[in-house]
């Protein structure tokens, strides 16, 4: 079962009692964490010299949210818009991305796929199908 993050008040009030002395067993009697908790406060405190929560690892975005949300605006503007065209925008706003950062970028605003492009059912003139008026 997962536990909730320390408050870093009591993660300091850890620190501060190893420091003067005290061992893990008397800490974690004293403050009602588990053992293995205090020791690794105190090995995180040696280690990165804070006891605050250290930001998680993975690869910066490519687009900030601002550049993100501009990109949604001009597609609700105008759904058929085409990615090079969404590509020269992201250029206008400073952050230049490729394609598929683009569409990766709009998939998690929600907007999947674009309108199609209206195609005519049938030639006015002769009010077939169009595809029958192609044939010999």
């Amino acid at each position: 079962m997962k536990s909730k993050e320390l408050s870093v008040d009591l993660r300091d009030r850890i620190v501060s009692r190893h420091r003067s002395g005290e061992g893990y067993r008397k800490i974690s009697a004293a403050l009602k964490v588990p053992m293995s908790t205090v020791a690794s406060i105190i090995w995180k405190r040696r280690k990165f010299a804070t006891t605050r929560t250290l930001p998680r690892v993975g690869r910066p975005a490519r687009l900030s949210d601002r550049g993100r949300r501009a990109l949604v605006r001009e597609v609700t503007r105008n759904p058929m818009v085409t990615l090079t065209e969404l590509q020269r925008c992201s250029m206008k706003i400073r952050e230049p991305s490729r394609r598929t950062t683009i569409l990766a970028a709009l998939h998690k605003s929600g907007l999947f796929g674009r309108e199609a492009r209206r195609k005519p059912s049938s030639v006015k003139s002769t009010g077939q199908p169009a595809w029958r008026t192609l044939r010999p």
